[in-house]
């Protein structure tokens, strides 16, 4: 976002001015995979699968936190004003996406520390005595941890979330301007980390869970990426021209081949072909979905870029 305005009035991008490289979609991609890791974990933790020795819930959040802070640091690289970021958190303004953004970001933090202190890490617990004190205490109340839970997957939502209003706000680009481009992110994102957590997950449940629950996020996906289309198609013409660059034009082969294929229909088949048994679960369907899910947002960012009002009339 090279052209952030970081006054104490006023946060939001000058979209006109708006050149992205590869640090926002990286950005977008590592969030949308830290959302998904979060409402993962929590719904674990509300389910009470934290009984469960080698439950994910136990080492996502480790993953999330540093899944974050390498997609804050993508951010920063981008933004123009580095020494001026802190104003951000001098102010909230309620109709500025940035700001609601960069509140989540940093509240999430101690939202997944709080996570990370229900088995907090051996050598840390051996030399602080207390953590281990309370780790008991906290593990002790089972409607506390329902409710870490619920609020775990809360502000994993709204990380979710965050990423795809951030670009719909901007109504300089037709091709973002668009009521479903959020859930298309939150949608993209929970698919990717369910994958990833089907790759990791020392449990066989959660294993088979998750792999069932990423065919039913590439489902619904698909049906997004669809509603997505169609809603930029019967808008405006510049809106149904934006459109246009990912069916037919200088987007369409990335989208149609790495996108739709690549990312989503054939690990789609393969991991159908999976839960039902007739192959063998294999990593090689969920790295799919994770490089789909990537290439996804930089095609999206690319292609907003291209998009403008009066250079598509």
């Amino acid at each position: 976002m090279n052209e952030i305005t970081t006054t104490r009035h006023n946060h939001m991008i000058d979209p006109s001015l708006t050149v992205w490289g590869w640090e926002i979609p990286v950005y977008l991609f590592l969030g949308g995979m830290v959302a998904g890791m979060m409402l993962i974990s929590g719904y674990f933790l509300f389910k009470g699968r934290h009984k469960e020795d080698n439950c994910s819930c136990y080492y996502l959040p480790y993953m999330s936190i540093i899944l974050l802070s390498l997609g804050m640091v993508a951010l920063f690289l981008d933004l123009e004003h580095k020494l001026y970021v802190w104003r951000l958190y001098t102010t909230f303004q309620i109709t500025s996406a940035m700001s609601w953004g960069s509140w989540i970001l940093v509240l999430v933090y101690p939202i997944l520390i709080v996570n990370i202190m229900m088995r907090p890490p051996k050598i840390v617990e051996e030399k602080l005595p207390i953590l281990k004190e309370w780790k008991n205490k906290l593990l002790s109340h089972p409607l506390l941890i329902k409710n870490i839970g619920v609020l775990t997957m809360f502000f994993g939502a709204g990380i979710g979330l965050y990423t795809g209003v951030l670009l719909s706000s901007l109504g300089a680009r037709p091709l973002w301007s668009s009521s479903i481009l959020w859930l298309l992110f939150l949608i993209s994102g929970l698919s990717g980390a369910a994958a990833f957590v089907h790759v990791i997950a020392k449990n066989v449940y959660e294993r088979e869970l998750l792999a069932k629950a990423d065919n039913a996020f590439l489902i619904v996906e698909l049906f997004v990426i669809a509603l997505f289309l169609i809603g930029l198609k019967t808008a405006t013409e510049v809106q149904a021209n934006a459109a246009d660059m990912l069916l037919f034009g200088d987007f369409a082969s990335s989208f149609w081949v790495f996108v739709i294929g690549f990312g989503i229909i054939v690990p789609l088949i393969i991991q159908l072909l999976a839960v039902n048994h007739k192959i063998h679960h294999t990593p090689i369907a969920p790295i799919m979905v994770i490089i789909g899910g990537l290439i996804l947002r930089f095609i999206i960012v690319a292609a907003g870029q291209y998009s403008h009002w009066y250079a598509l009339n």
